[in-house]
């Protein structure tokens, strides 16, 4: 289960959408993470982290998107339980094929 967040969703894309904007401004770029997180009480890395994961998932810096660390954590968690169930199902085999191979006693 994930953590609580600190921060409402709409405060979030908020913040995102302002600081992206004046980003995009050379007039406005430098710092507009700061000014933008000190206006809503923000910290300044949260905001920043936030840009970065909307930049990423917006194609505009490389790195892996946030549906697409969902599906491979989806797929690990997947793998997991299918290398446990494959585990089970040897360890299983195995006792009952030791168990033909016991000589009965009649």
């Amino acid at each position: 289960m994930a953590a609580p967040k600190k921060y409402p969703d709409e405060l979030r894309e908020r913040a995102t959408r302002m600081a992206v904007e004046l980003r995009a401004n050379p007039e406005t770029k430098v710092g507009a993470i700061a000014r933008v997180a000190e206006q809503l009480g923000i910290h300044r890395e949260t905001l920043g982290a936030w840009v970065r994961r909307a930049e990423i998932d917006g194609g505009a810096r490389p790195g892996t998107t946030t549906s697409d660390a969902q599906r491979l954590a989806e797929l690990e968690r997947e793998n997991r339980e299918l290398r446990r169930a494959n585990h089970i199902l040897k360890t299983a085999s195995a006792f009952f094929a030791a168990e033909l191979d016991r000589p009965t006693s009649r």
